[in-house]
């Protein structure tokens, strides 16, 4: 058994294809199967079944494949482990980062980041929480940047700060008569929210306790993913919306005039760095996450836990 095999099998299960395969670990057909074969007489096991096409795994090589990346994404570590004793700091980090955190939190470190550690390459994308959470577990990702806790078993967590909610409202709305709001002061039936699918539509709902009263809403029946869309759509046409904070920072003066902020308690997001388990670019998460913190505001940081309410979506 040897490490090629293992990155051969994978290969297959991505690609489901013996050719396709062969093609992306740059082998012929003829060594890619024959090598397989090899690990599969020496287990005395089948790894996949050659009889159905697309050729898919069988239990116990899925078992197998299983343990096959973890061997692979651990036998990689021994390169970082060498870079990290040199001082070096290289290499690339996937990162995939939710929509309603991307155009307010990248800003903040991303130039500083790439200046400081210019053998770095950041490879970053905006995914729902559903998407980098897959793909972390594909290996296609190194990081998340997302609201926390998931409470996944294949997922390790590293809170980075917490970021409080505040409403937004057109300048019409009773609720700008108020200095500090509660959730019970908002018309949820001036309220307008993210489409199905954003983690900050769920932990508004959780808010304003909307679940019950969904149907009743025609207002929600907007679709934007876009915060900034949402922005616009509260101006122009009146109403009310739950903005995380960064969201606040390019607001001109008279926009920030109607913006209120929640009575303490003040309900927040968590937003954390996770990766996953078997994680190899440990040294690179570190800076990346201490780079984040020398850039957020003080407020936010992890160990301002007072006056806080942490709406989790459920």
């Amino acid at each position: 058994m040897n490490i090629q095999q293992l990155e051969y099998i994978v290969a297959v299960d991505n690609c489901r294809h013996f050719v396709k395969a062969s093609e992306k670990c740059f082998v012929t057909q003829a060594t890619l199967s024959m090598m397989i074969k090899k690990l599969e007489d020496e287990l005395e096991v089948k790894i996949f079944d050659r009889s159905r096409q697309p050729v898919v795994p069988t239990d116990i090589g899925k078992k197998i494949i299983a343990q096959s990346k973890i061997i692979l994404h651990e036998s990689s570590r021994l390169g970082e482990i060498v870079k990290e004793a040199q001082g070096e700091l290289s290499g690339e980090l996937r990162i995939g980062i939710i929509p309603t955190l991307a155009p307010y939190l990248l800003p903040l470190f991303m130039n500083s980041f790439l200046k400081k550690y210019p053998m770095v390459r950041l490879r970053i994308s905006e995914l729902t929480t559903d998407d980098i959470i897959h793909q972390l577990e594909n290996h296609s990702l190194d990081a998340g940047l997302l609201s926390t806790p998931l409470r996944l078993p294949s997922i390790m967590e590293q809170t980075l700060f917490y970021e409080p909610f505040v409403v937004y409202a057109a300048s019409g709305e009773k609720i700008l008569k108020k200095k500090y709001v509660l959730a019970n002061d908002i018309d949820v039936n001036r309220l307008c929210l993210l489409e199905e699918g954003h983690c900050l539509r769920a932990q508004a709902f959780n808010l304003c306790e909307l679940r019950n009263k969904e149907k009743e809403l025609h207002q929600l029946d907007f679709a934007t993913g876009s915060i900034e869309t949402l922005k616009k759509i509260v101006e122009t046409n009146e109403g009310i919306t739950i903005l995380p904070m960064l969201a606040l920072k390019d607001m001109s003066a008279k926009q920030k005039n109607n913006v209120r902020y929640f009575k303490a308690p003040a309900p927040v997001r968590e937003i954390g760095l996770v990766t996953y388990r078997y994680f190899v670019k440990e040294r690179l998460i570190n800076i990346l996450n201490e780079e984040i913190l020398n850039h957020i505001p003080q407020e936010m940081k992890t160990k301002i836990k007072k006056n806080i309410i942490n709406i989790r979506e459920n």
